[in-house]
């Protein structure tokens, strides 16, 4: 009696690049062992045509074609004897990714919870010449530092004594807040009005059930007198 195997991915070699899928790999492999150099350059452009309808939204970059053929060399190893189009590296070099580190924005380094922007305004700020618009620009100012960090801190409570003293400590000094006026934020966080929203639609959704439920009594009841 005739006994089938089953043979998982896992027992498999390894994908060298994911996102082609095991076929591809396939072909190009088979591709490489091919000896005449007309078929496997023949098929090799094929195979180029279908990793590009694998991943048509790429379509646009200028550049997308050459990858393809990057891509289809790596698969291979480098050791497949096609030729790419005039002016594609298909060098191992070519598919090296070179990381540059981030370095973080300068003057940052401290407060950066309240963000580069914040910076940058207390900056405007100190430029203006005192006066009531001067004064209104400082308080919207303040009222951004309070939103930026309940948004990094939403578990602590934020005075209006700590966003003042970190005004006052960013501005060097220039730019302060009277000790009586209160910082006043208008914003609302989304999360309550989803809630919210979500409680008025089973609500909603509730009373249609009782009134259905209300109006199939009625019917009954008829259907009964008759």
């Amino acid at each position: 009696m005739e006994t089938l195997t089953m043979e998982y991915n896992s027992q498999k070699g390894d994908l060298v690049i994911p996102e082609y899928g095991r076929n591809i790999q396939n072909m190009i492999y088979t591709i490489r062992e091919m000896e005449d150099p007309d078929k496997r350059q023949h098929l090799a452009e094929a195979v180029i045509e279908l990793m590009q309808q694998m991943n048509p939204v790429d379509r646009s970059n200028p550049d997308y074609k050459d990858k393809l053929w990057r891509h289809l060399f790596r698969i291979a190893d480098y050791k497949i004897d096609v030729k790419a189009p005039e002016g594609i590296d298909t060098s191992p070099e070519s598919n090296q990714i070179i990381s540059h580190p981030i370095s973080y924005p300068e003057g940052v380094r401290k407060n950066r919870h309240y963000g580069k922007y914040v910076q940058v305004l207390i900056e405007k700020a100190v430029e203006m010449e005192p006066g009531e618009k001067l004064d209104e620009f400082v308080m919207i100012i303040a009222a951004y530092m309070k939103i930026a960090y309940r948004t990094c801190n939403r578990e602590h409570y934020v005075s209006d004594e700590v966003i003042k003293s970190d005004l006052h400590k960013m501005s060097n000094g220039a730019l302060s807040i009277s000790a009586t006026d209160a910082i006043e934020v208008t914003v609302t966080f989304n999360t309550r009005q989803k809630n919210n929203s979500r409680g008025r639609n089973n609500r909603g959704r509730n009373n249609r059930g009782r009134n259905n439920r209300g109006r199939n009594n009625r019917n009954n009841s008829r259907g009964r007198k008759r």
